[in-house]
């Protein structure tokens, strides 16, 4: 019997979606260009993609993608080990990326580093990064370009035209309302090298060769790095770092210039301090989720809020590249190829990699028991299922066993529950699918907690977090076949 690499525990309730459990920690590894210039003790004290485009949230309430697309993520971040290339990476479901080629471009000259990522109305996928190590005099951003994500270009390095400029770091791209692309780069002058402030540039052609004059971001002020911005509706939310704190803090305004009003400091989200890098999506249930760089103990983070940007989930180390991967943005795309899943049939589903198990309703729990053509009648029908489409999302899918009850979690553990009409139920009942491990097969991604598949455990199937690892891919892979 397959068995995960270790048991987790199943006190959260499924009722309340930021109930995460934390990933298990990765070794620490080596700080940061800021906690290191920080250390020094001569420098004074005193950063939606809809489409692929982020900063902009469209129109359209989030969905899961529909049958036959699939959702991707992709991120592009420069190396702990090397900040002389980066590797790309992509995801279906916004936590567990898998290398999609190692060291994919290397600058013709310089570093690259904080690279962001924009899929581009030319059907380019372009980032721009910062071109300097943290240790030099660096006044320029660099851009390259791509049309598969794996293959890159050097486009050119642009000299950002602030007077006594020192450094311009952590470029990000925003797109807004309109159609406009931007950029927000954090800047500092000679006078103090050390000292950021955000900055926009605006494109002013389609090529992206050409930028207005560089505009501070009024409300945000000096010492803060890495500022995000996404906008909702009217409002234009930005999360950037103080410098003097160490955490990542919030503000609103109503124009992408400001004046934005800070209106949360110090931990007032729960992550903890010596953070930065913040990046934000919305995913497929709608919720938003931060990605931010703990350079200080060795992880990346990500947390989720469903209630617009006022409390968060606990943080959660991501399976895979902590430790690897350092400041990424995410572009967010729907793909053709993903997984097609009838509604409104029967079906039985068998576990990619035990083959001869197939789930089973027993007493109302979810197991994984032997089924064969010799099982009796009884078993053969707890083993069968209709696919209905998502009680809580119609691109999803929700089952349906002999007796009218559902498949919901509940502290985790798969059941069948007849349906009491309420919110909580209908995202308890709804999985996502995803690509499985194996040819045909489907993964079920629960709706209410995303990175959370439907896998197997002792024959049981119960609701995890991902891992990151083969086995995890292959324990949570189904193939739905005829009835049995």
């Amino acid at each position: 019997m397959t068995t995960p690499d270790s048991p987790v525990d199943s006190t959260a309730t499924p009722d309340a979606p930021g109930a995460f459990r934390p990933f298990a920690p990765v070794a620490p590894f080596a700080p940061s260009r800021r906690s290191l210039l920080r250390a020094m003790a001569a420098l004074p004290v005193s950063a939606l993609a809809v489409g692929g485009l982020p900063g902009l949230l469209g129109a359209a309430a989030a969905a899961a993608p529909p049958s036959g697309s699939a959702t991707r993520y992709t991120i592009v971040p420069f190396l702990n080990s090397n900040d002389g290339t980066v590797n790309v990476y992509q995801s279906d479901d916004a936590t567990d990326f898998r290398l999609l080629k190692a060291s994919a471009y290397t600058p013709p000259a310089g570093r690259i580093r904080d690279a962001s990522i924009l899929k581009h109305t030319d059907g380019y996928y372009y980032i721009t990064y910062t071109t300097h190590t943290w240790q030099d005099t660096s006044t320029t951003i660099g851009f390259a370009r791509s049309p598969d994500r794996a293959n890159w270009t050097f486009l050119y390095d642009y000299t950002v035209p602030i007077a006594n400029l020192s450094r311009a770091w952590a470029p990000e791209w925003f797109v807004d309302s309109d159609g406009s692309v931007h950029i927000l780069v954090s800047c500092s002058t000679a006078d103090d090298e050390w000292i950021f402030t955000p900055y926009r540039l605006r494109a002013t052609n389609s090529a992206l060769t050409t930028w207005s004059s560089p505009v501070a971001l009024s409300g945000i002020g000096a010492n803060h790095i890495d500022t995000f911005v996404v906008r909702t509706g009217s409002t234009y939310h930005a999360f950037t770092k103080n410098e003097t704190s160490k955490y990542i803090e919030y503000a609103t305004a109503t124009a992408l210039t400001g004046p934005y009003t800070i209106s949360r400091t110090g931990n007032w989200a729960g992550w903890g301090g010596t953070r930065e890098g913040a990046a934000l999506i919305q995913l497929d249930n709608g919720a938003w989720r931060i990605f931010f760089d703990g350079y200080g103990d060795g992880s990346y983070y990500c947390s989720d809020s469903y209630d617009s940007f006022t409390t968060w989930s606990a943080p959660r180390a991501l399976p895979g590249i902590s430790g690897t991967a350092r400041h990424f943005t995410v572009v967010k795309e729907t793909v053709s190829g993903g997984v097609s899943l009838p509604t409104g049939v029967t079906r039985s589903l068998r576990s990619g990699n035990f083959t001869t198990r197939y789930w089973q309703d027993q007493s109302g729990l979810l197991n994984l028991p032997v089924v064969t053509a010799s099982s009796t009648a009884a078993e053969k029908q707890a083993s069968t299922f209709t696919v209905v489409a998502g009680l809580a999302d119609g691109n999803g899918f929700s089952f349906r066993n002999a007796a009218g009850g559902y498949l919901r979690h509940w502290n985790f553990r798969g059941r069948f529950d007849a349906n009491d009409g309420t919110s909580t139920f209908a995202r308890d009942a709804t999985f996502v699918a995803r690509t499985g491990s194996a040819s045909g097969s489907v993964r079920l991604e629960s709706y209410n907690y995303p990175g959370y598949y439907l896998r197997h455990y002792d024959y049981q199937l119960r609701v995890d977090p991902s891992d990151g690892t083969d086995l995890f891919r292959q324990d949570s892979s189904f193939v739905a076949t005829n009835p049995l």
